[in-house]
């Protein structure tokens, strides 16, 4: 074997690794988002949300300087008008998203929050098959119908209606379904929706008084501008992982964030866990070990 062969040969083992280490630190940053936010304790939502849209955007530009072709990406989404509506669609997507798991946290509801990127994974199979024509295999077939009949004991059994878990899953399923077919990079998008949200932002700073001075001193302007640097920096690190991981690696990688969020909820918290709540996410991960397990023999396949 030549000297390039047995390069070519063992490049790979080292460069996943590289991805698993990227990767797993972007899924860790963001299952720390619930106990940064938790800082916050008594700073209504909408104040949170508004530091936070406010300090990710300069993160973003930062970020920016440093990726090849950024900004020549966001100078494309910004001259296409196609391109802009659809990034309006996904800023009211995201922005949804980060208002009722800020609020979630709040109020002490970690654990649907959780349960909400529990479920994420199969909300996207069911949008392949009613967006795209997908067909369902018989596994995932039966991690769906798991999935429903947790959302449904829920609503009945313990009944609450899980619409924060749904809200999150959703919202989030829409918008990477919208972001993955638009020829626009991650972190470039977040600079366009960031900057669609900083007037608002300003504005809600401005005029509203909720009691909270994001501006008033050193510590506390530290503290929400790390708002905008938990939000941007994971994303860099994912698109560092994912780039150079299989498909079924990365979807078995994401459970780390619910799973430090339901930790962080049952076990900091102490949020209450029924047998209830045992039975729901008892559904959930079946399904999720289901449609993992068909994940990876396709993958393999």
């Amino acid at each position: 074997m030549t000297k390039t062969e047995t390069l070519a040969a063992s490049s790979p083992a080292p460069e996943a690794g590289i991805g698993v280490f990227y990767a797993v630190l972007a899924f860790v940053t963001w299952g720390f988002m619930p106990w940064y936010i938790g800082l916050f304790a008594g700073v209504a939502p909408l104040e949170i949300l508004a530091y936070r849209s406010l300090w990710a955007l300069p993160c973003a530009a930062l970020l920016l300087c440093f990726q090849k072709g950024g900004w020549r990406q966001v100078g494309k989404g910004l001259a296409n008008p196609r391109t802009l509506l659809t990034l309006l669609v996904t800023t009211a997507l995201v922005t949804t998203n980060w208002l009722v798991f800020i609020w979630a946290i709040g109020q002490g509801r970690v654990l649907e929050g959780s349960l909400g990127y529990y479920i994420n994974p199969l909300v996207n199979v069911l949008l392949g098959v009613v967006l795209l024509r997908e067909r369902l295999s018989r596994a995932q077939l039966t991690a769906v119908a798991l999935a429903a009949a947790a959302v449904l004991y829920m609503s009945l059994g313990l009944g609450t209606f899980p619409w924060i878990s749904l809200t999150l899953a959703l919202t989030f399923g829409f918008y990477g379904f919208v972001r993955k077919v638009m020829p626009i990079d991650a972190l470039a998008g977040l600079f366009i929706e960031t900057l669609f949200l900083a007037p608002f932002a300003l504005f809600y700073l401005g005029y509203f008084d909720a009691g909270y001075d994001g501006f008033a001193d050193l510590p506390s302007l530290i503290k929400t501008m790390g708002l905008g640097a938990i939000t941007a920096m994971p994303l860099i690190w994912f698109s560092a992982g994912a780039r150079r991981l299989r498909y079924s690696t990365v979807g078995l990688l994401q459970y780390i964030a619910p799973s430090m969020h339901f930790l962080y909820a049952v076990f900091l918290l102490g949020e209450a866990f029924t047998i209830g709540h045992a039975i729901t996410f008892g559904l959930i991960w079946t399904a999720l070990a289901i449609y993992s397990f068909d994940t990876l023999r396709t993958s393999r396949r």
